[in-house]
């Protein structure tokens, strides 16, 4: 079976070529250049990522998250390649979430890179698909594995410091997605021919609070966790100070690192009838691992 992907070189793409090496023929896309697809499967991993540093023009989400997106899928339509994945992500839907996201959700992204991935969804949803043809949007929460730099490195540079965690008194829960368990349902929705058409939320089974990841970062450095349970009142009034001299920790910083994001993972399991290949807490184990592996 042959591929053609897009993204090839992000931290999905790498991991992708390496877990299909031996599975199928991958032919990868290059930004910009001229391209025809001969292809059974389109992947289209290919995106502007969130900026951590704010330094991205607006318009640099749309061109490559929305244009692009709408370019390929054109290619799709027009060739005889039955699959086309699109990588989009749970941001398309919500900043925040009170209770647990699901599909059936309305969309309301807050950021440009959200928004981005919704118009490129809704694109694609507009579009006529005949009935040989099969597309998968698939919104995954945090994916970590080899080659990630993101959060959790953020995370992990922090306990390798000696750092001690001083947000324990919050209690939440987050998804997280193992780049394993991401490419299984890939593998999958691509074997399986009775899987439908349609949009798809992609994540670990079980949600993590920000204390058991510490923890687990801790332990895969042979550190005990250093976490202090500081009044709520004294964190939110240095956050109020972090946001007047513009510290790390400041109120929008509180909110991301404390607040709650659980995706269901519910109607992809149910479409692919398997478990998942690896738990939550191992997929992180591992994660950790490869970061310790490669300081």
């Amino acid at each position: 079976m042959k591929i053609f992907l897009t993204g090839a070189s992000g931290f999905i793409g790498k991991n992708f070529i390496s877990y299909f090496d031996n599975k199928f023929s991958v032919d990868t896309y290059k930004r910009g250049s001229n391209f025809e697809i001969n292809h059974e499967v389109v992947v289209h991993l290919a995106g502007k990522a969130h900026d951590l540093k704010n330094t991205s023009m607006d318009s640099e989400y749309y061109e490559v998250n929305t244009n692009l997106t709408k370019k390929i899928y054109k290619e799709f339509l027009g060739s005889k390649a039955k699959v086309f994945i699109l990588l989009s992500s749970v941001k398309a839907v919500a900043d925040s979430v009170d209770g647990i996201l699901t599909e059936d959700l309305t969309p309301s992204p807050e950021t440009h890179y959200g928004k981005s991935k919704l118009l490129a969804e809704q694109y694609i949803l507009s579009q006529h698909l005949s009935d040989s043809k099969r597309f998968f949007i698939l919104r995954p929460c945090m994916v970590h594995g080899p080659h990630n730099r993101g959060n959790l490195n953020l995370l992990y540079k922090l306990i390798s410091k000696n750092i001690p965690w001083i947000l324990g008194s919050y209690e939440n829960k987050r998804s997280y997605c193992s780049i394993e368990n991401l490419l299984f349902i890939i593998y999958e929705i691509i074997h399986n021919d009775n899987i439908k058409s349609g949009i798809y939320n992609v994540a670990d089974d079980i949600p993590i609070s920000t204390n058991e990841l510490i923890s687990i970062i801790a332990k895969s450095q042979n550190k005990k966790a250093k976490i202090f349970k500081i009044s709520k009142n004294i964190i939110k009034c240095i956050a109020k100070i972090g946001d007047i001299f513009k510290l790390p920790l400041n109120t929008v910083s509180l909110n991301k690192l404390t607040n709650s994001y659980v995706v269901s993972n519910h109607k992809i399991l149910n479409h692919i009838g398997k478990p998942l290949p690896i738990s939550s807490k191992n997929g992180l184990i591992k994660t950790f691992d490869y970061f310790n592996s490669n300081e």
